[in-house]
């Protein structure tokens, strides 16, 4: 396997840096900028390759010794930036965002991601899913690869979340493992061909958000770091600044944490619009949401209930997958003339897209904040206020 010394430049979106070999452009992973590394080549493409850091020959002021004991070239692919001091990883997903927004959104932003409250850099994550082997064994997935690291020690998880967990589950199989708000750990085993056996606790999760309790499937989506749900509802509730009688839209609402911040805002005289293609979510929504008889749930896709839409919204929320919205979505936003706008977007290159495609509809990015939501990783969490 070919093996290169290379000088690391700037970060790219990915968890990769920016280095060249005879005019080639090189992504180098487990990599800091400035460095000097020896790298060992994964994948040739025509126009780039990509390498691994096997040994660092000059290294990075930045760099420290691995916050996570399984991470690395050799080891699970759960913490891609594990060896980088906090501060500089925060710093370096700035970098990358404001290099994404400036290339696909044309908008020039500059800053650093900023760590949530109380956000330490380890045992953060309140909710994993592991794969099985054909051995039985759980474990977390090696960098793009079907094999299985079964030390389950990643730093991302609080003290003895994995602890005493069954050395076998059926073969094929994902567990799914939720530390809930009351502290109360929850192990589900689910697989294609059969039920879901829970293996301990319950099949839903506690979770609490401004004092509302909402009844989370372990199998469903809710927010990894244990601060994000409460923090990004505050951040929702202050930007998108809707009045009493108002009317919001909260799209890929998912199990409703906006909408009812929303609610709160806009009282029993106004009106909130949450809407989600999840099921499961849309059912923890109803349930949570039940007291607000101002607050409407509706299971379909974000493109078909905006076109169903008669009326106009003083506000829209949107926190759309890792693809983003996409043209339909934000020109449907656009035709409807909504004048404020709150984005949340977990991938620095889908935002900056979305971000280009309002202010071809007219908005003006009024701000932009970039969250370290998944410390040891190069993932971010961005959001914008938008207005027209």
């Amino acid at each position: 396997m070919t093996e290169l010394i290379l000088d690391v430049g700037p970060p790219a979106n990915g968890g990769s840096c920016i280095a060249r070999h005879d005019g080639r452009v090189v992504f180098v992973r487990y990599a800091l900028p400035g460095e000097r590394v020896r790298a060992r080549v994964t994948a040739q493409r025509d126009s780039y390759w990509q390498a691994e850091c096997v040994e660092v020959l000059t290294a990075s002021a930045d760099r420290v010794d691995s916050l996570c004991p399984i991470a690395g070239v050799d080891g699970a692919g759960c913490c891609d930036l594990a060896f980088a001091d906090p501060a500089a990883a925060r710093a370096l997903k700035g970098e990358v965002v404001a290099n994404q927004l400036a290339r696909l959104g044309d908008f020039a932003w500059e800053g650093a991601a900023e760590p949530l409250p109380d956000g330490g850099a380890t045992g953060w994550r309140s909710r994993i899913r592991l794969d099985v082997g054909a051995d039985g064994r759980a474990g977390f997935h090696r960098y793009h690869s079907d094999a299985l690291v079964t030390d389950l020690s990643c730093g991302q998880l609080p003290t003895g979340m994995t602890k005493g967990l069954p050395e076998e589950f059926r073969a094929g199989d994902h567990v799914h493992v939720v530390l809930d708000d009351d502290g109360v750990r929850h192990v589900v085993s689910t697989g294609r061909e059969h039920r879901p056996y829970i293996v301990e606790g319950d099949y839903h999760a506690t979770q609490w958000v401004n004092r509302r309790r909402w009844q989370i499937p372990v199998t469903a989506f809710w927010q990894a770091h244990r601060g994000a749900a409460a923090f990004y509802s505050d951040l929702v509730t202050e930007w998108a600044a809707v009045e009493s009688g108002g009317t919001a839209w909260d799209l890929y609402g998912g199990a409703g944490v906006f909408a009812a911040a929303l609610a709160a805002a806009v009282g029993e005289s106004g009106r909130v619009l949450t809407a989600d293609t999840s099921r499961a979510a849309s059912g923890a929504a109803r349930v949570a949401l039940a007291d607000l008889p101002q607050v409407k749930v509706v299971t379909d896709s974000v493109r078909r209930v905006l076109a169903a839409q008669s009326g106009a919204a003083d506000v829209a929320v949107l926190d759309p997958p890792r693809t983003g919205a996409g043209r339909d979505v934000i020109e449907a936003l656009g035709s409807a003339e909504v004048p404020r706008v709150v984005h949340i977007g977990c991938e620095a290159a889908s935002f900056a897209r979305d971000i280009g495609l309002y202010r071809r509809q007219g908005y003006t990015v009024e701000a932009i904040r970039v969250f370290d939501a998944f410390p040891l990783t190069h993932h971010v969490e961005c959001v914008a206020l938008l207005t027209r």
